[in-house]
């Protein structure tokens, strides 16, 4: 076995969180620089595309860079920390127990939103604890500050751009003023966090008061949350998935695939559910995740975990709403408890995994720092060839082992 594999090297990490920390700083120069002439540039497209000229003047020309928003967009937690210290921090015991407090208060809402959506009540309690603690945590960053310093910043500019122009959109009809459009440092808004674009297609009046109101109207965030999740997909009587337990020899190379299989070939794979039994004899298609590899919770995922992904992109997020709405309904811990670790993913750190992982031949996708499906499929191959258990997980070792194989080359 590769001693590189065995042993890990934590002052490497750090070197490279380092470097790549240095390289993010440097990055926001030029959008400083360039900020006024972006901003010029944002005003034509909003004009072209027959936004009032005095809203654009009136929301742009007040409009500030902001540099604490590139620097939580480059250290999102979704993409920075291990499944286990994600998880422990957001379904917690208090906030499961704030949860069933809010699910009762609020039954009678959450049922006719459920009967016009399909989207059960437990579920979109999730989705509110999750984004805002159930409305304790709005944000308070000025969106229109975010959107452009966003927009200005290369990496995804023609997103937050129209992002933008759609705020200008909902400050021009008059739904907000624009010094209370304010939010996370994404440009997300209200209850439930809504970005700009999901505001003007799925926002609903949930109370009849002729405004869709997602900072001060729990009816219309949450009819505007259950009209949201049933555009994307949202099958009812379908959950979203399940903990399981693995046998013994399972192949961990079967997992994280982002391939859908039939629930009944995990069952004949000896895949039992937390109870000891085996899994429901099904053709719904089902996939298999190992977020925190061999050592950590096993989940079969169902259709309406897709639907929590099209919500927010993060599978560490959409298994977090998915175990809150669980446990807010009235089950239990996870039997098997991911372990919490301390090695931090920047984007950069894993966008030079993939760099290096397609350069020795373990086809990881086009790079874009994101550790998903291909990143964790092409790290179990390359563990593979090393004859390590193949589940996909990332740590010291391995970056190191892969770094020094790329080296090598």
């Amino acid at each position: 076995m590769n001693a590189a594999i065995q042993h890990g090297n934590r002052r490497y990490v750090v070197a490279r969180l380092v470097l790549t920390t240095l390289i993010g700083l440097i990055a926001t120069f030029p959008a400083q620089a360039d900020f006024e002439q972006c901003k010029a540039n944002l005003k034509d497209r909003a004009r072209a595309e027959g936004i009032d000229p005095s809203t654009i003047n009136h929301v742009l020309d007040a409009v500030d860079y902001n540099a604490k928003v590139i620097e939580l967009d480059q250290r999102q937690p979704e993409f920075t920390r291990s499944f286990g210290n994600y998880y422990h921090l957001r379904v917690t015991t208090s906030r499961v127990a704030i949860g069933r407090a809010l699910l009762a208060t609020h039954i009678d809402l959450l049922q006719r939103v459920r009967r016009q959506t399909g989207v059960p009540p437990h579920y979109l309690v999730a989705f509110w604890g999750l984004e805002t603690n159930f409305g304790n945590i709005f944000g308070n960053m000025s969106v229109p500050d975010s959107l452009t310093t966003l927009a200005c910043d290369p990496r995804r500019s023609e997103f937050f751009s129209a992002e933008l122009m759609n705020a200008l959109r909902i400050i021009e009809a008059g739904d907000v003023e624009v010094e209370k459009m304010r939010g996370s440092w994404a440009g997300a808004m209200g209850h439930v966090q809504f970005m700009p674009s999901a505001y003007l297609n799925y926002a609903v009046d949930g109370d009849g008061d002729g405004r869709r109101d997602l900072w001060g109207s729990i009816p219309d965030a949450m009819f505007s949350a259950g009209n949201f999740l049933q555009q994307l997909g949202w099958q009812p009587g379908i959950r979203w998935g399940r903990e399981v337990i693995l046998p013994d020899s399972f192949d961990y190379a079967l997992a994280n695939t982002g391939k859908a299989k039939p629930l009944n070939d995990w069952r004949k794979l000896g895949i039992k559910d937390v109870f000891g039994q085996p899994l429901a004899k099904s053709d719904i298609a089902t996939s298999l995740l190992v977020p925190s590899g061999h050592k950590g919770p096993a989940f079969v995922t169902y259709q309406n975990f897709d639907v929590i992904m099209r919500w927010n992109r993060s599978e560490y997020y959409a298994l977090s709403v998915g175990r809150l709405a669980d446990r807010i309904a009235g089950a239990g811990k996870l039997r098997n408890t991911p372990p919490d670790a301390d090695l931090k993913l920047s984007n950069g750190l894993v966008l030079q995994l993939q760099e290096n992982l397609n350069t020795l031949g373990y086809d990881a996708g086009e790079p874009d720092g994101v550790p998903g499906p291909m990143t964790r499929s092409a790290v179990s191959r390359y563990q593979q060839s090393k004859g390590v258990i193949a589940d996909g997980y990332l740590d010291a070792t391995i970056l190191e082992a892969i770094d020094k194989d790329v080296s090598s080359e």
